[in-house]
């Protein structure tokens, strides 16, 4: 369902971010009340979060966590909702102090939000305060996709990664950007590509980071084109078989039973935190990559809105969507792929067969979450991408 921009551009209303002290207290409640299970020894991550790590999680989370000074960091940044399509949208809309800034749209993916991208707001919209060129500067709109987070639960079915895009498109049209880039990872590199295919005169490019969907094979690779791969894509391709065997079942679960999954997701906050720490922490196999404090300021927002299970409908509508897994016609806006050696899966053979990739770029830094873990070299990769196409 199409909206009108000036429609939207009239729903646009100023946000800030208000947990209520009871909202807080309940919390502290459930946290303090959390009934354990067991644990074999020495299971380590093999049989999912270990005990000892979400227990450590979960006593920091209750009693060092300062969420107030959190969330008045957040406050710090410019932020709104926007009505489009029957959902609402917040996001934040931070402007270089540049005139000539390029506008970007950062998309998440789950289980991120826009915290993810924290580090990179500083150095992209204002790179000469932090050492950089002023041409690298960008207008930043960084939104939390519908029913995750911020922009609170979708109210209806139907709510696919290709109509985020679309909302998404509807969004940038309402703040008057003409032309801008996109970058994405994770669900965020599978709802990017698409904005470039559907508002392609208006995209100067789509940037990407732990691509999957369109990025990797799908079944059996042929023994041509296995022997056309590079070492390094050959281990990511051993990586992607051991994950679709021993580490997907949070994928097969969201997108089959959703709703059985929610109760607990909603009504636990150890619940919640155990099932999306083994993302952020690589399963176990990078397991200080991301901050506690920013870990739970985003999975705070998650928890005070109540999406875990919106959020994770997200899969069920992009699993049973004839659209989603249809061949994709050749995209003519020019792609750039980051590839964090640690964790990501993207080969450019299978990346190639829908995209314009331009820019192919790969790190023996950073995971699957490299904005908060690797913010340098995202930030650099940015750049050099948008300055390519930029030029063009």
């Amino acid at each position: 369902m199409k909206t009108n921009a000036t429609t939207v551009a009239s729903t646009i209303r100023p946000f800030r971010i208000e947990a209520s002290q009871a909202e807080l207290d309940d919390l502290n409640l459930r946290l303090r009340m959390t009934r354990w299970p067991d644990e074999l020894p020495g299971a380590g991550w093999n049989y999912g979060a270990p005990l000892s790590f979400v227990k450590e999680m979960a006593e920091y989370w209750r009693t060092a966590f300062d969420w107030r000074k959190q969330e008045a960091l957040l406050n710090e940044l410019p932020q709104f909702t926007a009505s489009i399509g029957g959902a609402n949208i917040h996001f934040f809309h931070v402007r270089s102090p540049e005139p000539n800034a390029t506008p970007l749209l950062l998309v998440h993916g789950w289980p991120g939000s826009p915290v993810e991208f924290l580090d990179l707001i500083g150095p992209l919209t204002d790179p000469a305060s932090y050492g950089g060129d002023a041409s690298d500067a960008y207008h930043l709109v960084i939104p939390s996709l519908p029913g995750f987070g911020l922009s609170g639960p979708t109210k209806e079915t139907g709510w696919t990664p290709g109509r985020a895009a679309g909302a998404l498109v509807e969004l940038m049209e309402a703040l008057g950007y003409e032309r801008y880039g996109v970058q994405g990872g994770d669900m965020g590199a599978i709802i990017a590509p698409e904005i470039g295919r559907i508002a392609a005169p208006r995209v100067t490019g789509v940037h990407v980071n732990a691509a999957t969907v369109g990025f990797v094979p799908f079944g059996q690779v042929e023994d041509e084109v296995f022997a056309k791969l590079t070492d390094a894509e050959k281990v990511r391709l051993q990586r992607l078989g051991h994950f679709m065997q021993e580490r997907f079942g949070f994928n097969k679960i969201q997108s089959n039973r959703p709703q059985t999954l929610a109760y607990g997701l909603h009504d636990s906050p150890v619940g919640l935190l155990a099932w999306t720490c083994e993302l952020f922490y690589g399963f176990g196999d990078a397991p200080e990559a991301v901050a506690k404090d920013r870990f739970l300021t985003n999975l705070m927002l998650y928890w005070l809105t109540g999406t875990a299970n919106s959020s994770a409908r997200m899969y069920y509508e992009a699993a049973h969507d004839p659209a989603a897994w249809a061949p994709k016609a050749p995209s003519p806006t020019p792609v750039g792929v980051a590839v964090f050696q640690q964790s990501d899966v993207a080969i450019r053979y299978y990346g190639d067969m829908a995209n314009n990739i331009v820019h192919w770029r790969e790190y023996e830094r950073g995971t699957h979450f490299a904005a908060i873990d690797a913010p340098d070299l995202m930030i650099a990769d940015i750049r050099t991408f948008f300055r390519q196409v930029n030029a063009q």
